[in-house]
């Protein structure tokens, strides 16, 4: 038998799994942790309608069924074939695949790289993922129990040149209007603040989310970068800006101080890349053959791509890209028969 390997059981890794299988292909997902879903599995609910997260990946596993799943194991090596690959998998399995299909993802910027917001060192200041796993009831001893004041950090490793990061995360921002709404449904009576370099709302619904959060909520925008995060003598935190709009630093004691962390490429892409021998993008995301007409299209024959692999996306273009992908995949092998 030959199979279609898939390569990361996040979203857009189901999806494409799902619907190669619909279009009578063997797929086989690999995912290296021990349970499909990836991110978006750890988070709550999702924008811009406050969905919640756990029903979409029920619902994508709900059409696995007959899909060859190995879990808690990754790619060993592949090798290439006349036609396709060897793909041998770390606990020893090996399968002959016709075409690959990258469904990588990404991974969180690591937020204790920025110093200066006191990640790691500081008890009330957490990132977004931290945050999402709080929703979700994880109990997390570093949000207080009844704040008086939030602060929400846009940009945190993302659109920093320093920071080895020069492109924008796409789904910060409205991320960080997201979780402000919801911190603010929970403690009515908290002052809530997002600081932010410019607000890149561009999806359906999403300036109405933002329009709703300062409306309804009225949540605090400011506009202009942190420079300094410190712990005041009563163990709060102090935030430094410069409100940009006004032209006036300000200075915002916090009770809970929440960085948006940016998203960066998964670091397996390199292996991978240079089993195949396609290049990367300089962020490290797989290159597609065309940004514009077929990103789910690699330079390699037989190599395909899905979701967050190449950037930042949002759920509805990684769902979207899985569906474009497993149909690419379906006419590259009618098409090579």
């Amino acid at each position: 038998m030959e199979y279609i390997a898939v390569i990361g059981g996040g979203i857009a890794g189901m999806e494409t799994a799902a619907q190669l299988k619909a279009l009578g292909l063997e797929p086989v997902l690999i995912e290296r942790t021990e349970a499909l879903g990836g991110h978006v599995a750890s988070w709550h609910c999702l924008f811009p309608d406050l969905s919640p997260a756990d029903k979409l990946i029920k619902d994508l596993k709900s059409r696995l069924e007959g899909v060859e799943i190995q879990l808690g194991t990754e790619v060993a090596s592949l090798n290439p074939l006349r036609k396709g690959y060897s793909l041998v998998l770390s606990n020893g399995k090996v399968y002959p695949c016709r075409a690959i299909v990258f469904a990588t993802g990404f991974t969180q910027f690591p937020a204790e790289r920025k110093e200066e917001y006191g990640y790691g060192i500081y008890d009330h200041v957490i990132t977004n993922h931290d945050l999402e796993g709080w929703f979700n009831g994880n109990g997390d001893s570093r949000v207080p129990e009844a704040p008086k004041a939030i602060g929400f950090v846009h940009c945190v490793g993302s659109r920093d040149i320093k920071a080895g990061n020069s492109q924008c995360s796409k789904v910060c921002c409205i991320t960080a209007i997201k979780q402000a709404i919801e911190m603010k449904e929970r403690f009515p009576k908290a002052e809530v603040y997002c600081f932010y370099m410019d607000l890149r709302l561009f999806g359906k619904k999403y300036e109405d989310f933002y329009i709703r959060a300062q409306r309804d909520c009225n949540i605090h925008f400011i506009r202009g970068r942190v420079s300094e995060v410190a712990e005041t003598i009563d163990g709060r935190v102090q935030v430094k800006a410069e409100d940009t709009l006004s032209g006036r630093p300000v200075r915002v004691p916090l009770d809970l101080l929440v960085l948006m962390a940016g998203i960066v490429c998964n670091p397996d892409n390199k292996k991978l890349s240079d089993a195949v021998s396609m290049p990367l993008d300089d962020d490290g995301f797989f290159h597609s053959w065309n940004n514009v007409v077929d990103i789910t299209r690699s330079d390699r024959p037989g190599v395909f791509l899905a979701g967050a692999c190449t950037g930042a996306k949002t759920v509805p273009e990684a769902l979207a890209e899985a569906r474009s992908a497993a149909l690419n995949v379906y006419q590259y092998l009618k098409g090579s028969k």
